[in-house]
């Protein structure tokens, strides 16, 4: 039985600034954030989008009335949830009206849980074969105003089904995995900011992948040229390109400018909307699905999947057959095309704007926000939300 992605879809925040913008701000050259790091535009989230809000818009783009119904486990990886019981999970149970006989949890390890969401859905699914599970990937990416890793933040949410015999990639069943203790990123329970010694994370990522990709080619005796591209989680978009250029080093001509070229078209959306955390991965894979012009059913694709502290997973997914007739890429351009640019200060601004901490209640003002779930505020330390399209 082939198990897999069945549907998969993504949401940004209707706000971006050009990090062009934001180099001539901070007094750098702009080739520095485009060319050096990789990036254009960083999505900036209102006050009123939170991880749960952006999961809900996600989900709600791919979801029929039939999936929620055969949906019966939900999982909600993240790393920026919003109460440290509750899952957030229960909150899209209820705003998607999900089949209430259904398993809800929330799982967290740095950017990598989104993939621990997928393994742990395949073996559900091939318990349980008539099935599905929601897999959902979502996160605000925050560092603080005028520091290192300003540059790398953004906000986003995917979503993604998980079924038999699934109508977008069969997941194979075979991938290596790695734990390594390592304080390369983290942000304690008492700051709003995360914590990360630069240098030392790309060379746990780097690390990471070469180790993993040798480890997986010993198990299967696969090569690169068995992989028709080979996908990154991407913090920026630089980072995953160094790793891949290190693996290419003595690959022949072909491999090389296919792999080179494949990941090229896999990066767009990330640069696009900045690092989404745990959604990162499963963002490249979709703009590689979206955008590419020579992508065939049976192609075979490598996942890099990295999560700080460290524990990383090298798996792959084989394309299926009319796969472009089940991807959402008209409505993701036109949500991309419609968002907003802001300046510099207005970013600054709302990024400032932050939702009180520790009062009883209040009220977010949702007017400007044009997106279908927003966060509406606190009523008696109980987080509120509305379906206002």
């Amino acid at each position: 039985m082939k198990i897999g992605i069945d549907k998969i879809g993504f949401f940004a925040p209707h706000m971006y600034v050009e990090t062009s913008d934001l180099a001539v701000a901070r007094g750098v050259e702009p080739e520095k954030f485009t060319i050096g790091i990789g990036q254009e535009r960083m999505a900036v989230a209102p006050k009123s989008q939170d991880a749960v809000s952006l999961a809900a818009n996600a989900a709600q783009t791919i979801l029929t009335d039939e999936d929620k119904q055969a949906i019966d486990y939900i999982i909600f990886a993240t790393e920026t949830g919003v109460d440290h019981s509750k899952a957030a999970s229960t909150y899209i149970h209820d705003l998607l009206g999900i089949n209430p006989y259904a398993r809800a949890v929330e799982v967290k390890q740095a950017c990598y849980s989104a993939t621990a969401g997928l393994q742990t859905a395949r073996g559900h699914i091939a318990l349980n074969p008539d099935s599905k599970v929601l897999v959902l990937g979502s996160d605000i990416s925050r560092y603080g105003l005028n520091t290192a890793g300003e540059i790398t933040q953004g906000a986003g949410a995917v979503a993604f089904v998980v079924a038999k015999d699934p109508r977008v990639m069969a997941i194979e069943p075979t991938s290596v995995y790695k734990t390594e203790e390592a304080m390369d990123f983290w942000r304690p329970l008492y700051s709003e900011t995360a914590f990360v010694q630069g240098k030392f994370s790309v060379d746990q990522y780097i690390n990471f992948f070469d180790d993993l990709l040798q480890r997986y080619q010993e198990k299967t005796g696969l090569h690169l040229s068995d992989f028709h591209a080979l996908l990154f989680h991407l913090p920026y978009t630089k980072m995953g390109l160094k790793a891949l250029r290190a693996a290419v080093e003595d690959a022949n001509e072909a491999d090389r400018e296919r792999l080179l070229n494949n990941f090229n078209i896999s990066k767009h959306y990330n640069a696009i909307v900045g690092n989404i955390y745990t959604g990162s991965l499963y963002l490249s894979l979709l703009s590689l699905i979206e955008n590419s012009q020579t992508l065939q059913a049976g192609d075979r694709i490598g996942l890099f999947s990295y999560g700080s502290g460290s524990v990383g997973e090298f798996f792959t997914g084989v394309m299926v057959t009319g796969f472009q007739d089940h991807l959402n890429t008209a409505t993701h351009e036109t949500m991309l095309k419609n968002r907003q640019a802001i300046s510099v200060a207005d970013y600054e601004a709302i990024f400032n704007d932050k939702a009180p901490v520790g009062q009883v209640s209040f009220e977010i003002d949702t007017t400007t926000d044009p997106a279908p779930f927003v966060f509406t505020g606190v009523k008696d330390h109980m987080r509120q939300y509305k379906h206002q399209a």
